[in-house]
């Protein structure tokens, strides 16, 4: 398959994928159990874990498409995170979560709103990149240690 026929069908896949998770996740928090909300972000979080981590090794390989295919999808994955703390799930299920997201809910969500849009300006520039660690540095693994060093228990 011709890789701009393949990278189109992986960005459509991640877009479609994107907006039934959001339209499921705004119709289906309310009727989620706090557990089953506090497993999904914890889920969602991992999983952009072990993504960036792929995005890392792509990248330092010069693997530019696949690294953007897996960028866009945390860039929903942070859009996502911010509907999966509602009050209900402040403790309990080993959640991990600081009480400062719900003390400081605008600047949390300002937080994941920027790493989302930290994603999408990386798609952009990693390609021309002089320093490919130190622009993932910059556009993805600071938005982690923001977050980590905030909001998230130590473990």
């Amino acid at each position: 398959m011709h890789p701009l026929v393949k990278h189109i069908n992986s960005s459509f896949k991640i877009i479609l994928l994107s907006t039934i998770i959001i339209l499921i996740g705004f119709n289906s928090n309310a009727e989620m159990t706090a557990e089953e909300i506090i497993k999904s972000r914890q889920a969602l979080f991992s999983k952009n874990y072990r993504t960036a981590k792929k995005v890392q090794s792509l990248a330092s390989n010069l693997d530019f498409e696949e690294a953007t295919v897996l960028m866009k999808e945390m860039s929903e994955n942070y859009k996502v995170l911010i509907d999966l703390f509602p009050e209900n799930t402040q403790e309990g299920f080993d959640t991990g979560a600081l009480l400062t997201i719900w003390d400081e809910k605008d600047e949390f969500n300002a937080l994941m709103q920027k790493a989302s849009d930290d994603m999408t300006k990386l798609v952009s520039v990693i390609e021309d990149a002089d320093d490919i660690r130190g622009t993932l540095t910059k556009f993805m693994w600071s938005n982690c240690k923001a977050c980590h060093n905030r909001y998230r228990e130590e473990h």
